[in-house]
Order: structure tokens, then sequence, then C-alpha cells
């Protein structure tokens, strides 16, 4: 039987992980899950990074070595840990990065989330992570805010590849996709290469299920009838609805005349990733949202679990192009029942900023508290 995995790249769409700890490194299932699955890219953010680092000891030879050497703060310490580990991941996607002539093979390392509003802060921040790890195949992870909008358009600027994380919105994914186009322009200008610079548009999908979905559930303790059956019709479907849509704009940019003029210098395009993919709600099927979403020129990153389950059973078809006017309906009747799609996807920006800003802050006071027992000598 066929790796249902291995045929979405028959499909057009990449397969990454999300998901980046030592063990994998160390004991070699990052490897295996190239060679065996097709993996063509990997992601972390500092969630990622607190479970990793904060849970076990798996870090805790690095973490002590790196006290010896004189570091002391625990951002710096935190740094020290997750570099090294974006660098071997970096590595190992290194042959695929150059097999595809750089269009992927990458590796995704986030600003620090508590800079998501600081446009000249973040742009800092990126060009010194990117001179850090020091990989042709690093993304550097830049949220999609409104402050992000200017700093993704001045690192494509200058040459960094950059993944635009935390999107929920039409408009906010129109707004970074404007940067990145704008970025590679001002690069061409400078005489810069935009064949080099690569980025992607990183689609948050379930977390708009379960805002949406708890919305109708508390809206159906009251509603009956008609109310009641277009209420319960739209749960589980918004989320999808919204990329499906999502992807007809990308489609509509690269059919563009300036975006053609950037092709014919060698640029490639912003793709869309599907992130948060892995379903939230048990009564739908835990394949839901990788199965709904393939599509050409499109990234799916999972974490294990869902890539587990769709290599398991997944099933592939050209989904992402099927049912887009029943997609724009159910838009408009979300709209029309009050569910304020466009509330929602502003709110979960924040939430979403907040969530890494508490586990980025989790995660530096674990490490602090590793440093401490390193000093004493426990």
């Amino acid at each position: 039987m066929t790796n249902p995995l291995r045929q979405l790249e028959s499909a057009g769409q990449a397969v990454w992980l999300d998901h980046l700890d030592r063990k994998i490194l160390d004991g070699g299932e990052l490897q295996r899950l190239v060679d065996e699955d097709g993996l063509t890219g990997l992601t972390s953010n500092p969630s990622i990074f607190e479970k990793a680092i904060g849970e076990g000891d798996a870090y805790d030879a690095r973490l002590k070595a790196l006290v010896k050497d004189g570091s002391s703060a625990p951002e710096a310490l935190y740094e020290g840990l997750a570099i090294a580990d974006i660098q071997r991941a970096a590595d190992i996607l290194r042959p695929t990065y150059d097999r595809l002539g750089g269009r992927d093979g990458y590796v995704s390392l986030e600003v620090s989330p508590a800079l998501a509003f600081e446009t000249a802060a973040t742009v800092g921040e990126a060009q010194r992570l990117w001179r850090e790890v020091a990989r042709p195949n690093l993304m550097i992870k830049v949220p999609g805010t409104t402050a992000g909008a200017p700093a993704i358009r001045q690192l494509i600027s200058e040459g960094v590849n950059v993944n635009v994380t935390l999107l929920f919105g039409i408009d906010a994914y129109l707004a970074v996709a404007e940067a990145h186009t704008a970025g590679l322009e001002a690069l061409k200008v400078a005489g810069g290469d935009v064949a080099r610079v690569h980025g992607v548009a990183s689609f948050f999908v379930s977390r708009i299920d379960t805002r949406i979905d708890r919305a109708i559930d508390a809206r159906l303790k009251e509603a009956q009838g008609e109310a009641a059956a277009a209420l319960k019709r739209l749960r589980g479907k918004v989320a999808i609805a919204n990329a499906k849509v999502a992807y007809q704009h990308y489609l509509e940019q690269v059919a563009a005349d300036r975006w053609r003029a950037l092709a014919g210098a060698g640029a490639s395009p912003q793709r869309l990733l599907w992130a948060s993919t892995g379903v939230k709600d048990p009564t739908y099927p835990d394949t839901l949202y990788v199965e709904a979403l393939i599509g050409a020129d499109t990234i799916d990153t999972m974490p294990p679990k869902t890539m587990d389950a769709f290599r398991a059973h997944g099933e592939v078809r050209q989904s992402l192009t099927s049912d887009v006017e029943a997609a724009r309906r159910d838009l408009a009747e979300a709209e029309r029942l009050g569910l304020d799609l466009g509330q929602v996807t502003r709110d979960l920006v924040v939430d979403g900023v907040r969530q890494f800003s508490d586990a980025f802050g989790a995660l530096l006071k674990a490490v602090a508290q590793k440093r401490e027992r390193i000093l004493q000598g426990a």
C-alpha cells in the first residue's frame, strides 16, 4: 500500500513536521521521516520548545555545558539549546533543500513572541537569529500582526526567509502576502537575487473551528427549528471554508502580472502553509483538516499524532479547489447567523501571541530553575 503521506507530494503538497526536540534528532526519527514519509520541512515554536526543554532531562547535559562555559541568562541558555537543534535539523534537511533548488527543506525558528507588536524589534531579532543559525534553509517565524507586516517586507528585501505565523483572517493574509511581494520587488530593484529568498504564510485552521463551534454550541441551547439546523450544519466547516477562500486569493495573486514579473526573475511564491491541523474535537475524524485542504503549492505542517493518523488511513484527493462556492456560502451563512468570523480571527491572533508568550515565559523559568540546580551542584 502506498504511504498516503507520500501521495501528498504527487498532489503538489509538502509535508512538514510541527515538532522538534533532541530525541528525534539523536534517535534518527527525523531522518526516518525524511526518508520514508517524504518530509520536507519542520516548524518549531515556544510551546514546542517549552515541552522539549522544560520537561525531562534530554537537554540537561548540554545545559550544564553551557552554564560551565559562562552562559547565565535564561534567554541565552535557551538560545544555545534551541539554535543547536535548529542547526542540526537544518543540516538533516539540507539535502532536500539542495535537491529542490531551495524550494523546500526548511526549518523554522520563531522570534520572541514578546515582540509581536513591535516592528523594529522584530526585525532586529530576526536579523540576529538569521546570523546566529547561519543556514540557508532557515526560515524566521514572524507573527502576521499589523506590526509584523512591515517587518516581513523589510526582512524579505534583505534576503531573509520568512515564515509568517499566526494567520487566521483573510485580511491579515492579504496584508502579509503584499508585504512578501513588496519585499521581493525591493530586493530586485536593489540588484539582489530574488530566487534565493523564500517564504510561507502559515494559516491556522483548527483553532478557528474550536472558537466558532463553541459559539454555535452556546447558541444551540436556545435555537430551534431552521435556525438550529443551520447552526449545526456549520459545525466543523468554517475553518475549512476560510482556508479554501484564502487559497483562491493565492491563485489570483500568482496569476497577476505583478507576480509574473517577479516569477520571470526567478522568484518563488509565498506558499500557504496549513498550521494547527490537529483535530481538537474528538467527534471529528482525526485526519479531517489534512484531507480537506490538499492542493498544489501548499504545505501541511502536522503534529506527530496527526502525521501518524494520516499515514495509517489518510485519503488523498485534490480537495482544496473542490466545492469552493459551497465554502463561500458557508462563510456567508456564518456571517448571516452572527458568528462574526472577523472578530474571532482578530481575537485568535491576540490569544495566539499570549499563548506563545506564556509558553516562552514558562520555558525561561524552567531553564532558570535548572541553571540554579546546576550551579548548586545538584
